[in-house]
């Protein structure tokens, strides 16, 4: 079935084919299913690559093959490996359990830590923690002074708390992504202050995230094609699916050349951030086409009927605001201002 496919960026080997077509059967085993899914993560980060080691596109692939099945799994999944990943170019060794990462900035006063002996204390309040209240760990981002820093932080510990009721999302409804507080939570640092955002791998894990909105707009296309093959399609069912291909494979081109620059070295400093604003762009815009026209293409019925394609195309929507639209053009256009136009 179509809906059982591993989504592929670039071509596999045989043995990555197989590592796919495995986490599709068990992305699907732990569909729109918190526990299954945490469960899954922690399988899935002791074999997947990191990126830039060679093997991104199949990370990107196992990410987009995972959304495609369900994304409450794949947001479960992308930062948990981004975790690892962050904390192998950190030369850190990681510790056992689940985890996040929490470097957005959100209203009110920001998080504070303060150094305390070989540690630092976290006070405060972090916003969108995804999964704050249920994983083991996690990778926060704080001020220490007028800087910011990045922390590793045990959620288990009682200075840690996830504030209940906030959220109240139709997209993603099982990942609670509401605040944490912290109150002289034990830290302890993960690079010096700068080095998160500064690093090649910020960029290389915002392009990842972009494989999860591909793989999610894929699982929406797949519903259309479906659809289609039920009845005769009419002309307008023909142009929609012609139209979603073309934005699908464009999608898929611009990540697969991103995986490939990626291995070879060529996205670190401005190179990796103009890089992840292209590749979000692309990405972005062809998954919100890919939702306008399954809405035209299947009309309200599965909407209102397929609790599945109900719950994908909530869970899109909302996944692709990470993406900050005209802001993050903005920012490409800025970028270009100031280091060049390349390839055009």
């Amino acid at each position: 079935m179509p809906d059982r496919t591993a989504v592929l960026i670039g071509a596999p080997t045989d043995g990555e084919q197989d590592e796919l077509d495995d986490l599709v059967d068990r992305a699907r085993d732990a569909a729109a299913d918190v526990p299954a899914a945490l469960d899954l993560a922690r399988v899935v980060g002791t074999q997947l690559p990191t990126p830039g080691s060679g093997r991104t596109a199949h990370l990107w692939s196992a990410l987009a093959s995972a959304a495609a099945v369900d994304l409450t799994v794949a947001r479960t999944l992308e930062p948990h490996l981004d975790a690892l990943a962050i904390l192998e170019q950190a030369g850190r060794p990681p510790q056992d359990g689940t985890w996040g990462v929490y470097a957005a900035e959100g209203p009110g006063e920001p998080l504070r830590a303060t150094p305390d002996g070989d540690a630092h204390r976290l006070d405060g309040r972090k916003h969108w923690c995804s999964l704050g209240g249920v994983l083991d760990r996690a990778l926060v981002s704080a001020w220490v002074g007028e800087e910011r820093q990045l922390f590793a932080v045990d959620l288990r510990q009682p200075g840690a708390t996830a504030v209940p009721g906030t959220w109240v999302a139709r997209g993603l409804t099982d990942v609670d992504s509401g605040p944490v507080d912290f109150a002289g939570a034990t830290a302890y640092a993960v690079g010096e202050p700068g080095w998160y955002l500064e690093r090649p791998g910020f960029a290389w894990g915002g392009m990842g995230v972009a494989a999860v909105w591909f793989g999610g707009a894929v699982g929406v296309a797949r519903r259309m094609l479906r659809a289609a093959g039920s009845r005769m399609p009419d002309q307008v069912a023909l142009v929609h699916l012609g139209a979603v291909d073309a934005a699908l494979h464009a999608a898929a081109c611009v990540l697969e050349r991103a995986a490939r620059d990626v291995d070879a070295g060529r996205l670190s400093g401005a190179d990796g951030w103009r890089a992840a604003l292209r590749v979000r762009e692309v990405v972005a815009l062809a998954a919100e086409d890919v939702l306008a026209r399954a809405a035209h293409a299947l009309g309200p019925g599965p909407l209102a009927s397929d609790e599945e394609h109900a719950r994908r195309v909530a869970d899109l929507g909302l996944y692709l605001r990470q993406w900050h639209a005209e802001r993050d053009q903005a920012a490409l256009g800025q970028e270009l201002l100031h280091h060049g136009a390349r390839g055009w």
